[in-house]
Order: C-alpha cells, then sequence, then structure tokens
C-alpha cells in the first residue's frame, strides 16, 4: 500500500514538474520564433523595418515590466490560479496575434503576450517549491533551464518552417494548442495550495541579509554576457568570418544544443553539492568562455569560437540552476512570486543591457557605427573588446558572489 501510494506521488510530482517545463519553453518559444517572420511582415503588413521590430520588442518590454506585479498577483490570489490565468491569456493572445489585421494591432497584442510570458516564467519558478522534493529542487530548476533553452533552440527552426509551409500568421496559430495543454496540464497536475494571503510588505533590509541583491546583480550581469554572444555573434561569423547565413545558423544554434543537455545535469549537482559551490563554479565557466572568445576565434576561426561557447554555456546553465536555488531556497510561502519575480527582472534586464550596451561596446571596437561596411580585422577587434569586457564583468560577478557570508570557495 505504503509503496503504491509512493508510487502514485512520484508520478503526479512528475507530471506537475513537466507541466512546469512546458509554460517555461513557451514563454521562451514566444520570444524566439517571431524573429524569422519579420522579413516577411515588413512585406506583406507593407511596414518598415523599424516598425516591424516592435512585432519583438513590444514583448520583451511588457515582460520586463510585468515580471514583478505578476509575482505578487501569484502571491495574492495563489500561484496555481494565476498561472492558469496567464496560459489562458497567453493562448488567446496568440491567437489575437494570428488574426490581427495590421502591424499596430499585432504589436497591442503582442504587448499583451509578453504580460502572459511573464506570469509563465515567473510562476514556474515560484512553484518548484510546491511540487517537488526538497532535495529534488536544484533538478526541477535545471530542467526549467533546459526547457526555456530548448524554446529559444526550436523557435527559429519552428517559426521559419511555419512562414514558409503556411504565412507569418501560422507562426503565432502554433503556440495556441502549445498553450491550451499547458492548461489542461495544469489544472489536473498542478497542487492547489494556499490562495489568498494579503501582501506583506517586502523588507529591503531582510532582502540584504538574505544576499538577494548580489545575486540578482549577478543573475544581470550573466544575462548581459550571454545576451552579447547572441547579438555579437552573427555579426563576427558573418563579416568576420565571411560565413554565410545558413552556416551562422548552424553555428548559432550550438548554444542552445549545449545548453538543453546540460540543464538537468547541472540541477543534479546543485543537489549534490549545493547551491552556493555550483555557482562560483558557473561563474568560473563563464569567466573562461569569455576570455575563450577573446583569444581563441583568433587562432582557431570558427573551431575556436565554438571552443569557447562549449565552456561559456555549460557554466551560464550551472549558474542559472545553483542561483535560482539559492534565492528561492528560504523564501516564505507568500512571497515565492515576488522573489521569482525579481529573479525575472534581473534577467531581462541584463538581456537589455547586453542587446544596447554590450552591442554599443562592440560598434566602439570595430571603430564604426556602420558595422557592416568594416573590414573584418575590424569586427574581430570590436568581438575581443566586448568579451574581455565580459569577463571583467564575469570577475564582478564572482566578488559579489563570494562576498556572502557563508558561500563556500
Amino acid at each position: 500500500m505504503n509503496q503504491t501510494k509512493t508510487s502514485k506521488n512520484s508520478m503526479n510530482e512528475h507530471l506537475a514538474v513537466l507541466t512546469l517545463a512546458l509554460s517555461m519553453m513557451l514563454a521562451s518559444l514566444g520570444t524566439s520564433i517571431t524573429n524569422v517572420a519579420l522579413p516577411t511582415l515588413s512585406i506583406e503588413l507593407s511596414a518598415p523595418f523599424q516598425d516591424v521590430q516592435w512585432v519583438v520588442t513590444a514583448y520583451l518590454v511588457t515582460l520586463t515590466l510585468s515580471v514583478v506585479f505578476v509575482g505578487r498577483l501569484g502571491d495574492r490570489f495563489g500561484l496555481k490560479r494565476m498561472l492558469l490565468c496567464g496560459l489562458g491569456l497567453f493562448s488567446a493572445t496568440s491567437l489575437l496575434c494570428a488574426l490581427a489585421p495590421d502591424l499596430w494591432v499585432l504589436i497591442a497584442a503582442r504587448a499583451l503576450q509578453g504580460v502572459a510570458a511573464a506570469f509563465l516564467m515567473t510562476l514556474t519558478i515560484a512553484l518548484v517549491h510546491e511540487t517537488t522534493g526538497a532535495n529534488r529542487v536544484g533538478r526541477a530548476m535545471g530542467l526549467l533551464g533546459t526547457m526555456s533553452a530548448l524554446g529559444t533552440a526550436l523557435g527559429p527552426s519552428l517559426g521559419g518552417f511555419l512562414v514558409s509551409a503556411a504565412d507569418w500568421s501560422a507562426v503565432f496559430l502554433a503556440l495556441v494548442p502549445f498553450g491550451l495543454l499547458g492548461l489542461v496540464l495544469a489544472w489536473f497536475c498542478l497542487p492547489t495550495g494556499e490562495a489568498g494571503a494579503p501582501l506583506a510588505r517586502i523588507q529591503f533590509q531582510a532582502l540584504r541579509i538574505k544576499g538577494l541583491m548580489p545575486r540578482l546583480a549577478a543573475n544581470l550581469l550573466v544575462a548581459a554576457v550571454m545576451m552579447a554572444t547572441l547579438v555579437v555573434g552573427p555579426f563576427y561569423l558573418s563579416l568576420g568570418l565571411g560565413l554565410n547565413t545558413t552556416t551562422v545558423g548552424l553555428v548559432m544554434s550550438a548554444g542552445p544544443v549545449i545548453a538543453i543537455f546540460c540543464g538537468i545535469p547541472s540541477g543534479q549537482l546543485v543537489d549534490r553539492f549545493g547551491a552556493d559551490r555550483v555557482v562560483l563554479f558557473g561563474l568560473y565557466a563563464l569567466t573562461a568562455g569569455s576570455v575563450g572568445l577573446v583569444f581563441l576565434p583568433e587562432f582557431f576561426a570558427i573551431a575556436g569560437y565554438l571552443m569557447a561557447i562549449a565552456i561559456l554555456t555549460p557554466g551560464y546553465q550551472l549558474f542559472q540552476a545553483a542561483n535560482n536555488t539559492a534565492v528561492m531556497a528560504d523564501v516564505t510561502k507568500e512571497q515565492r512570486g515576488v522573489f521569482s519575480g525579481l529573479l525575472g527582472l534581473s534577467r531581462n534586464l541584463g538581456l537589455v543591457a547586453g542587446a544596447s550596451g554590450m552591442g554599443a561596446i562592440f560598434a566602439f571596437g570595430s571603430g564604426t557605427t556602420g558595422v557592416v561596411n568594416a573590414a573584418p580585422a575590424s569586427i574581430a577587434g570590436g568581438m575581443q573588446l566586448t568579451f574581455a569586457l565580459a569577463g571583467g564583468l564575469m570577475i564582478l560577478a564572482i566578488c559579489l558572489v563570494r562576498s556572502l557570508s557563508g558561500t563556500t570557495p
């Protein structure tokens, strides 16, 4: 009898974690699946590229602005209930995007979809402690990292196939059944939990004592460095090394593919060795990978670039699984949503900083604002400057984490 009950509980836990993983993948897929459709949108809707870019930007901006507020809603009305609302809104706004009659209606729908994605990204992390045992939290966090990477990797190829097989609306229409599947799974598989506790004020003195601020700052710095690889990498590979578009896409997919296979093992290491130790291991690998991007491509071209990415990406997965686990470890049930929201906010701000700030450093290092006209040597110089700075940012992140009392070297 006890063995049957244990087996049933284990099955329920697995289904609940898989439901959270699907929600996380959907939010990432919503970010990456649209990029490949932008040229088609520009042609079919007769819109200039700077206007079409808002299809991506509106999603990211509302996602970033909503994460903390969404976390507070989860704490107030129940994490499961708010995740169900988010999945329903994501499905509805995906359909609205597919049916949009013009660009500005599409942009408005994408802005609402970004709010829905904030529910998915924030509340999945907050729900981990309610769906899995304490000794398996790191593993669950690692799975969420894997699914986020899977969504990022799958988006461009799936989007390209749908645009070529049908039209741009299929990119958004394809998200609807996934959203509805997530809604059904969440309804039946997630624990109900407790809802409706009045919101407590966040005590910033307590946050300082818990070591939250250094961890959030490190999260921001790491996200900025990873976004720099996505922004600078294509320019270096195409203009610096002269690769064609297909080859650039294949090389750029290496990072997400590596991330897919590193997520769960990273979480297992967190459960075995502790979050503090694995955070530092991840940051050391991120530092080594950043420095590798400064030197290895100069000597080994594409192979050197891939070697550096093969060091950088596992470091990122180790850091994410461990840092998320550490931040959420001692949070009271009433504040899991808002702490998860703060994690999402720091990450998204880092992505914005990486896209804008690190992109500006790359342009400066290339010696021209018109990067497409720069010589290959100038492009290489811009990348070296960018990732030399990235290495410095990772050393700063190490110092921030090591400043926490009780951190294992």
